[in-house]
């Protein structure tokens, strides 16, 4: 017994908790890495130099720039609320940390294996809109404002579409469970069978982490920053990680619901998941690279009037055939 606990049992949280943080550790290492990267990848594919003067291929320069922004001035605008304005920048954070918990990376390494593993991502996908809002609000800056406006009606409709293009991921596996997910795909990836499903979802994944083309909350030429205008120092470094985090967290999604996750031959688990997670992340850093901003009318337009009814067909189709067939 240690402090009351059975051995076996303290052992386990033991390790358990050792697993959850350096998990949580390499996934903000590697949200911070990430940056350099794309500003290297930009700068090869716009054919122009990327960061190169801060260490070896300038890859340093995250360092100084950290380093740059834990020196800045801390500042608040003296009519915001200041509260709510401290506390915005955090949400994006935690919400995105939390849904890594229930990402299976291999079969035995994961923080939780949740029965509610998708219900929980969406769940936390949606309270993640909340930082942005009140990001917006809180500054008293009509740019913020309109900027956190855009975000709301962005990532509360692309939601929409992502819960209706999982829907066929959900019938075909039976189970809210990533892990559960992950072993259905054994034979066949939902890919090829829900391939509609999967270009909703890589678009919506997009919208809700609001990347290029899908900026336009933060669109520098109409609304200089959007609602992270007056953010600077450690609290917009805050709303920067979270980006970075969003894109890793929706590559790691891809690859769970319809590439097979850890599935792969010859190779270890980890390495086949991080094969497809970093195809993806590349993936998101070209599409920065080579496409353009729509208008928001257009955005909005696109998703309720062609994603909807492809989602709602798909569903329909899918669940007719797991009718047809069970």
């Amino acid at each position: 017994m240690i402090l009351g606990v059975p051995t076996d049992t303290f052992v386990n949280a033991l390790l358990k908790g050792v697993e959850t943080i350096v998990i949580l550790f390499a996934v903000v290492i590697a949200a911070a890495l990430l940056i350099w990267v794309e500003r290297r990848l930009l700068g090869l594919w716009q054919d122009r130099y990327g960061p190169n003067r801060v260490g070896p291929f300038g890859i340093l320069q995250v360092a100084a720039d950290m380093i740059k922004i834990f020196f800045k001035e801390d500042w608040i605008p003296p009519f915001a609320d200041k509260p709510v304005f401290i506390i915005a920048p955090a949400v994006i954070l935690l919400t995105s940390l939390m849904t890594f918990a229930v990402v299976p990376f291999t079969a035995t390494i994961g923080v939780v294996d949740l029965n509610i593993g998708l219900l929980f991502m969406l769940a936390m996908s949606s309270l993640g809109v909340y930082s942005v809002i009140l990001g917006g609000w809180a500054s008293d800056n009509k740019y913020a404002m309109l900027g956190g406006l855009r975000t709301a009606a962005q990532m509360i409709s692309y939601e929409v579409f992502m819960g209706l293009a999982l829907l066929g991921v959900v019938m075909l596996a039976g189970s809210f469970n990533l892990h559960t997910i992950v072993e259905s795909q054994a034979g066949l990836w939902n890919v090829v069978t829900q391939f509609p499903s999967f270009v909703i979802f890589l678009i919506a994944g997009c919208a809700e982490i609001h990347r290029a083309p899908f900026d336009l909350p933060e669109a520098e030429q109409e609304l200089t920053a959007g609602y992270h205008t007056e953010y600077s120092g450690m609290k917009f470094g805050m709303f920067f990680v979270g980006e970075y985090l969003g894109i890793v967290l929706i590559s790691s999604l891809i690859t769970v619901l319809f590439f097979g996750g850890w599935l792969g031959p010859v190779l270890p688990g980890i390495v086949w998941f991080l094969i497809k997670t970093g195809f993806f992340i590349l993936f998101f850093v070209l599409l920065r690279a080579a496409t353009v901003r729509p208008r928001y009318d257009q955005l909005m337009s696109f998703g309720w009037k062609i994603l909807l009814p492809i989602a709602l067909a798909n569903v329909a189709i899918t669940s007719a055939v797991v009718v047809a067939t069970s």
